[in-house]
């Protein structure tokens, strides 16, 4: 594993998981997941641990008041991170105190996910600098504590986001075929959409597609598939669906399906993922 030193890391290390308490709970999340193309933000509170997993996007995790711990090696000692940055498809696991916290995903496609991708380059879990850690932490907190609108908070995610990324490049620029391929399968996801369809909206046979689909993307089809289907149900369900709705309404074949996604991609059940009703109330 190739890891970032980076200044702001704090360089404690913990121990391996066999001499680590063995009761610490798993992962569950509260508050709310704002999402838009290309990226999402969960923001709310979080504890516990979150099992293996890889997900589409890139992750900035961005916990308020106190650290998180990572490993990206199974059964490996745990870093402790004020800020961190966990590259796209990097198998991962990650604990965490009650805290609040800020989660931004960004898929590595976007002009932004490349820009994230150029500067942090073929890292598994690296440190945020001090400086920007600190702005973007001021940033989500202010507008999430001052109950923002969707918009506001859409924007402040983004915002925060840009802190890391310099202006978008042709050096950046999705490959022309490709980005109609993702537009139709973004229409298509609440229903069926295969590889053949989309390598047709790329004129491009379906071999030579798959290639170039991860060669662009850095994931296979039918995985950039799901991860745009769970982000479709996670949108339903913070709306105030059931998860069994969730998962009929993103085109999963059950809400069966949908949970071993969710765990394999987020390392967590996806009930252990509740709104914040208290402050977000559901629509009437």
């Amino acid at each position: 594993m190739n890891r970032d030193p980076g200044a702001d890391r704090t360089g404690i290390g913990f121990p391996a998981a066999a001499e680590r308490p063995r009761s610490t709970p798993r992962m569950t999340a509260r508050g709310r997941v704002y999402l838009w193309q290309g990226g999402s933000l969960w923001i709310g509170h979080g504890g516990g641990r979150a099992q293996r997993h890889a997900h589409h996007a890139h992750q900035i995790s961005l916990p308020f008041d106190g650290p998180a711990l990572f490993r990206s090696e199974a059964g490996a000692g745990w870093t402790e991170f004020s800020a961190a940055f966990v590259a796209s498809e990097r198998p991962h696991e990650m604990e965490l105190q009650d805290v609040a916290i800020a989660q931004l995903f960004v898929e590595p496609e976007t002009a932004e996910g490349r820009a994230l991708g150029r500067r942090f380059g073929d890292v598994d879990i690296a440190a945020l600098p001090e400086s920007d850690r600190a702005r973007m932490v001021a940033m989500l907190r202010t507008a999430y504590e001052s109950a923002s609108t969707d918009a506001e908070m859409v924007a402040t995610a983004r915002s925060a986001v840009a802190l890391l990324t310099a202006a978008p490049n042709a050096a950046t620029a999705l490959d022309a075929r490709v980005a109609k391929a993702v537009e139709l399968i973004r229409a298509r996801i609440r229903g069926p959409i295969g590889l053949a369809d989309a390598a047709g909206a790329a004129s491009l046979s379906p071999g030579r597609f798959r290639h170039l689909f991860v060669q662009e993307t850095g994931a296979a089809f039918r995985s950039y598939v799901l991860w745009l289907r769970l982000n479709v149900a996670i949108e339903r369900s913070m709306a105030g669906g059931s998860w069994t709705e969730a998962a009929h309404e993103a085109g999963f074949a059950d809400s069966a399906h949908l949970s071993r996604t969710f765990k394999r991609m987020f390392g967590i059940n996806p009930a252990t993922l509740t709104r914040d009703r208290d402050r977000f109330p559901d629509p009437a």
